[in-house]
């Protein structure tokens, strides 16, 4: 099952030879070290140059690791992960879940169309005419 895609979007398995560097990744999280607030998963934070994950492609940094050769990674802490990578093997089978961004439809480039709300632009006026306001009132005390 190298690649396969599952019934959800964006979960994938991948298999990665352990090269003479290990994987070729760094990885962030886990129950004591959380990357993002009230999120117990592990990540990837880094792909190594040259490292079996770069040569293999699929992995990619922010990439969140569900699973090695499959023992769940879910409620464990840092260090219990490191030690499932560290006795995996030469052979790794990875459950991978792909950051979003990775599973958008429109182009890698495309921003959200960033124009003002009518909220912004009411407000917006709203404080313009208090100013005018206050300006006309301060002139008005000045000529009398």
């Amino acid at each position: 099952m190298n690649g396969s895609l599952h019934s959800r979007p964006g979960l994938v398995d991948i298999n990665l030879n352990r090269g003479p560097a290990g994987l070729g990744f760094n990885i962030i999280g886990g129950i004591d070290q959380q990357s993002i607030v009230n999120d117990n998963g592990v990540y990837v934070s880094r792909i190594k140059e040259g490292g079996s994950a770069a040569l293999d492609g699929r992995l990619e940094e922010g990439d969140k690791i569900l699973a090695i050769n499959g023992a769940s990674l879910e409620n464990r802490y840092h260090h219990e992960v490191v030690e499932l990578f560290r006795s995996a093997g030469e052979n790794v089978q990875l459950r991978v879940m792909k950051r979003v961004s990775h599973l958008s439809n429109g182009p890698a480039a495309s921003k959200p169309n960033r124009q003002p709300s009518t909220s912004t632009l009411g407000m917006l006026a709203l404080f313009a005419g208090a100013v005018s306001i206050i300006v006309v009132v301060a002139l008005y005390k000045r000529l009398k």
